[in-house]
């Protein structure tokens, strides 16, 4: 227990407390999140939640799991504290298939007001790095329902790949269910790992009006992080500077001209997100020619800094609003 907690960009994983149930109990008590998993009951009760709680440390007792409660860490918090200001957002569970630690079995949920944020993702990218490097493990196995396309599609892009199939009783229907089994070996995760680290170079800009509000967009349906409030801008396609890449976004998306000389670089973001590696330089501007209009059929919003903090962002931009605070 001497690594724990685990802290995976804006997440933090420790092992699940008993402070935990009323948490546990509110998000799992939704049909949405216990209808995909197969020992959760429905209805479920604060009195289940703690059954739950004592199993599962009793378990990393005894080493047979390591059950983390997966929190959302507030980004104003001290980096050095073991326990900031968090809320519980999910869970996320090894279980141990054999004594030597060699094989075993990840299982995770995250609570529907919390879902579209990449959680499920991160947290299991820092359970894997805890299986493979601190425990030794050679593989790891994860099961699914077919209808679980969320669940499946967080497996498949850390790299697990079906290996089977099983059928299990599912508690909440109180009947028998089929799950297809996935497994990704410590290979294939080395493998993964350094294209995971792939650096991607998107440049953003904090536009900032005459009443000091800054304009955020609102990622469309249908795109990875869809609904998240982000900064204006794009990729920097190659041989393109990140100046003259943030010229040609803002013309195509918010039918604006700037030049160069307008955008004063501010800060940047480092960011490992499951697929790649972001480094997005933020610069501040204060002068274009014509009228902000969402080009592209993007929701656009201005806002005070000091209340940027309300609305969610994707990880990457979630540091970068307390800096534009102090700015502005």
């Amino acid at each position: 227990m001497a690594v724990f907690p685990l802290r995976a960009d804006g997440l933090l994983l420790r092992p699940i407390e008993f402070d935990d149930g009323p948490a546990v109990t509110d998000l799992v008590s939704d049909w949405e999140v216990a209808r995909t998993t197969t020992h959760i009951p429905h209805p479920y009760d604060l009195s289940s939640a703690k059954a739950w709680i004592a199993q599962e440390r009793t378990r990393m007792q005894t080493g047979e799991a390591v059950t983390l409660a997966v929190l959302e860490v507030d980004p104003e918090a001290d980096p050095l504290v073991l326990d900031p200001p968090a809320r519980l957002v999910g869970v996320i569970t090894l279980r141990l298939l054999d004594g030597a630690r060699r094989e075993g079995e990840v299982g995770f949920w995250i609570g529907r007001p919390f879902w579209g944020r990449g959680h499920a993702s991160t947290a299991l990218w820092a359970l894997l790095d805890y299986a493979f490097d601190r425990l030794g493990a050679e593989r790891v196995l994860a099961a699914a329902m077919a209808e679980n396309a969320a669940s499946i599609r967080v497996q498949e892009k850390a790299g697990f790949r079906v290996v089977g199939a099983r059928r299990e009783e599912q508690t909440a229907r109180g009947e028998p269910v089929d799950l297809e089994v996935r497994a990704l070996t410590e290979g294939d995760y080395r493998a993964l790992l350094a294209e995971r680290l792939r650096i991607l170079l998107v440049a953003a800009v904090a536009l900032v009006d005459a009443d000091g509000r800054v304009l955020l967009a609102k990622r469309p349906e249908g795109k990875p992080m869809a609904g998240l409030w982000e900064f204006p801008g794009g990729k920097v396609h190659a041989g393109e500077t990140p100046e003259r890449a943030l010229v040609r976004e803002l013309r195509e998306e918010l039918g604006i001209d700037i030049t160069d000389s307008c955008l004063a670089p501010f800060t940047f973001a480092s960011y490992t997100y499951p697929e790649f590696h972001l480094m997005m330089p933020l610069y501040v501007c204060r002068q274009w020619k014509g009228t902000v209009t969402p080009m592209e059929g993007q929701i656009l919003n201005w806002v005070k800094p000091a209340r940027m903090h309300r609305l969610p962002m994707p990880p990457a931009d979630v540091p970068l609003v307390a800096m534009l605070r102090d700015l502005l």
